[in-house]
């Protein structure tokens, strides 16, 4: 990241929490004029740091530059981040721009997705990517369903859909199932030390 996109993450954080006009000004003048490389840094960073509301500002002045291409990278980033911070009205908003663009995952990327999704709480907005993943045109890969599943462990009633999904995609493949008191251990032993 340049100096200039140091100075910006800086300031637009402090005018955040002090002057809602001003904040918009700067974001006019100064942020506008940055670099494309220096611009995606400082989404980068906000979304490391987990600012909505500076990463979502940013992510929509990214979208409107000139050189701006859909990305699913680009997107990815983002959904990870709102599901981290468990936002399901700006991961609705992102979901519908992605589809606007007609951007598509890999399926990699798709079980990425879901999982942070998942690991976020935020199992409804799972089982929604998730079902379009099914969808996609490239051709199901073990190691995303694989992936999924882990996530699923919270979630009994949906990792058995998920898992017949996959048995029926890969029928010589074997899912492990871990023992079924193994949440009720960790939470005797949490129970026990909070005693």
């Amino acid at each position: 990241m340049g100096k200039e996109a140091i100075i910006i993450v800086k300031e637009l954080k402090r005018l955040l929490k002090s002057d809602s006009i001003r904040f918009d000004r700067y974001l006019k003048t100064n942020v506008s004029r940055l670099l494309r490389s220096d611009l995606v840094a400082v989404l980068a960073e906000f979304q490391r740091q987990d600012q909505v509301y500076l990463s979502m500002k940013i992510y929509d002045m990214v979208r409107k530059e000139i050189w701006y291409r859909p990305d699913m990278f680009f997107y990815r980033d983002m959904l990870m981040m709102l599901a981290r911070n468990k936002k399901g009205d700006e991961i609705k908003q992102v979901r519908e721009d992605l589809r606007r663009e007609e951007v598509l995952f890999d399926q990699h990327t798709y079980g990425d997705i879901v999982r942070s999704f998942l690991d976020g709480g935020l199992p409804s907005e799972a089982m929604d990517l998730y079902e379009e993943m099914r969808q996609s045109p490239d051709p199901p890969l073990s190691l995303p369903y694989r992936v999924i599943l882990k996530g699923l462990l919270p979630y009994p009633e949906l990792r058995e859909r998920v898992k017949d999904n996959f048995l029926e995609l890969f029928p010589d493949m074997i899912v492990y199932d871990p023992p079924e008191d193994l949440f009720d251990d960790h939470n005797l032993k949490s129970g026990t030390e909070d005693e």
